[in-house]
């Protein structure tokens, strides 16, 4: 047996991780693919008011939709990786999907029997809506995009982590600088597909404008081919989700084991002599999973030393793993609900905001596109990352011993705590435009556009804390072996988000309407009470903030080789 392990392991290819030289590759195909997918997407909304005659709630509700079944879609998407294909060819398809859905989508602006015909009047009941085919060839549209966007983002940050050499400590610390140069990449491509992207298909043409985006698209897949030699390609190596229930089967088959009797027992505690994965330390948080690992006399061990029947007997690693999850999920549900702060501020409402605000820069007649505003956000994110990368972190370094500074959870606490102010400030200024907007009698707020700059640049810092904080916790966090599942965790709740938010606008819709301050949420904003909402949603994210900090205090850090992390937030 021994002889035959040491022949397979000569056979084995030596793994040559390339880590930074192959990064620019991966953060500039991810560069150009989030360029296409958010010059697509950042638009919707009023390309579906515009262009499909939709009103506000049908098309909030289908982009709702949309980006919540994109981001669920990252739970299968990281199943066939993790089970089946490996990243690089999820990445592979999910690309071409993904270029083929922008494609699509650019044909229903270009082709005229693929839209309905203009309307005239903004927000008249005579415009005509699609027909059933037009609702179908974009259903077509947006299912390519569905599954381009969910093989492509479970696998992206966790494909560029796979470069890097995990026993190394220049290496661990090269994935705490790519972690923030990654998302830099993402709100660099978001502030330009919100600006110049927007503003082509708001006052260029929308054919163009959603033909720009399928142009980067096709560029991505070019570079991200171009580096297929050099890639470090991580074999798949089982279901993750197997092994979870698999764990639990057992757990339960043995619940009558008394685990206070535990010299009477023996447990499997077998680590594969070629795992690439470091051993994850006993924990003892949610010890009754650990009767699935306990050997007893129906048990029997293969000539390889696997068990039988893996259904009755995991090993004490499996175990390990699933209470990571375990523990990972209180967090996951308070990043839930932060996501309704995003949604909602950064996604649908400033863009109704922005259309009912003098939005003329100066006294020209250039106006600036109402998608753009979240550009405010990411402009900030772009000043403040590599100051927070380069001078902040160092700095925390030294004094903290933390590779990254300050703890993961400490990092999302900070933007949590940003968001509240954010709301607060939205809706007092909310309230100011509407005011103005029924003193002067017009459906436009004479009040200028600069008024929405400040609540989208602070939003951007909490984005900066929170949402990186995120992205590094879930895939940190995870079992080695379950880096996908890291990242179908963060787009998971963001689906989550999306649809609890969509929920909340229906409920608030259906609950005011009638009501004595009547609908907070109508087409027309100035008929309606959207700082109400924001304030409203403020004090949901200071629940949310409560519940976030006991989570954190509760919480135990994976520790392997040799790590000492503190897991609590330091109030």
């Amino acid at each position: 047996m021994e002889d035959a392990q040491k022949k397979d392991d000569a056979n084995e290819p030596k793994i040559i991780y390339r880590g930074a030289k192959v990064i620019p590759l991966i953060i500039g195909n991810e560069t150009f693919e989030r360029l296409g997918s958010l010059g697509s997407s950042a638009n919707l909304l009023v390309y579906f008011t515009t262009v499909f005659n939709m009103d506000s709630i049908t098309a909030t509700t289908i982009v709702n939709v949309l980006n919540g079944s994109t981001n669920l879609a990252t739970l299968p998407g990281a199943f066939l990786t993790d089970t089946f294909f490996g990243r690089f060819k999820i990445l592979s398809v999910a690309s071409i999907a993904s270029f083929l859905g922008m494609f699509m989508l650019t044909l229903t602006a270009a082709v005229r029997g693929l839209h309905p015909p203009h309307c005239i009047e903004e927000h008249s009941t005579s415009c005509v809506g699609p027909t059933q085919c037009q609702y179908l060839f974009l259903l077509v549209t947006l299912a390519l995009l569905v599954i381009g966007g969910g093989g492509v983002r479970p696998c992206n940050l966790a494909f560029g982590i796979d470069q890097f050499d995990p026993h190394d400590e220049s290496s661990r610390r090269g994935i705490v600088s790519f972690f923030n140069w990654y998302y830099l990449s993402f709100t660099t491509a978001l502030m330009i597909a919100v600006t110049v992207i927007v503003y082509v298909q708001s006052t260029v043409s929308w054919a163009l404008g959603l033909g720009i985006p399928a142009g980067l698209m096709f560029l991505s897949c070019v570079l991200f081919f171009s580096g297929t030699k050099l890639y470090v390609k991580v074999k798949p190596v089982g279901s993750p989700y197997v092994t979870v229930v698999q764990v639990f089967v057992a757990a339960i088959k043995k619940r009558r084991l008394d685990l206070s009797q535990g010299a009477k027992f023996s447990v499997f505690d077998d680590v594969p002599g070629k795992s690439i994965f470091p051993k994850l330390p006993y924990t003892n948080q949610f010890r009754i999973l650990e009767k699935a690992a306990i050997i007893t006399k129906e048990d029997e061990l293969n000539e390889d030393g696997v068990p039988a029947n893996q259904w009755k007997l995991c090993s004490m690693q499996q175990v390990e793993q699933v209470k990571c999850l375990i523990r990972i999920l209180p967090v996951w549900i308070s990043g839930i609900i932060y996501f309704v702060f995003m949604v909602s501020l950064m996604q649908i409402y400033i863009v109704f905001q922005a259309q009912q605000i003098d939005r003329r820069v100066g006294g020209s007649k250039f106006e600036v596109p109402s998608a753009s505003f979240v550009a405010v956000s990411m402009m900030a994110v772009t000043i403040f990352l590599p100051i927070y990368d380069r001078i902040v972190v160092p700095a925390l370094r030294r004094i903290t011993k933390n590779d990254g500074g300050i703890t993961m959870l400490q990092r999302i606490g900070f933007g949590m705590i940003i968001s509240i102010p954010t709301l607060i400030l939205a809706g007092i200024i909310e309230a100011k435009r509407r005011t103005s907007a029924l003193e002067s009698g017009h459906l436009v707020s004479p009040m200028s556009w600069m008024w929405l700059v400040p609540q989208m640049a602070i939003a951007g810092l909490s984005d900066a804390f929170a949402i990186v904080g995120l992205f590094e916790f879930y895939y940190k966090q995870v079992p080695d072996n379950m880096k996908s599942l890291g990242g179908s965790f963060f787009f998971c709740g963001m689906a989550m988000s999306s649809y609890l938010t969509s929920f909340i606008i229906s409920l608030v819709h259906k609950a005011t309407t009638g009501s004595v301050s009547g609908n907070w949420l109508p087409d027309d904003l100035n008929q309606g009470r959207l700082d109400y909402y924001y304030y409203a949603i403020a004090g949901l994210q200071m629940v949310n903030l409560v519940y976030f900090f006991a989570c954190s205090r509760w919480y135990k850090y994976k520790v392997t080789d040799g790590e000492n992390i503190d897991g609590k937030f330091n109030l």
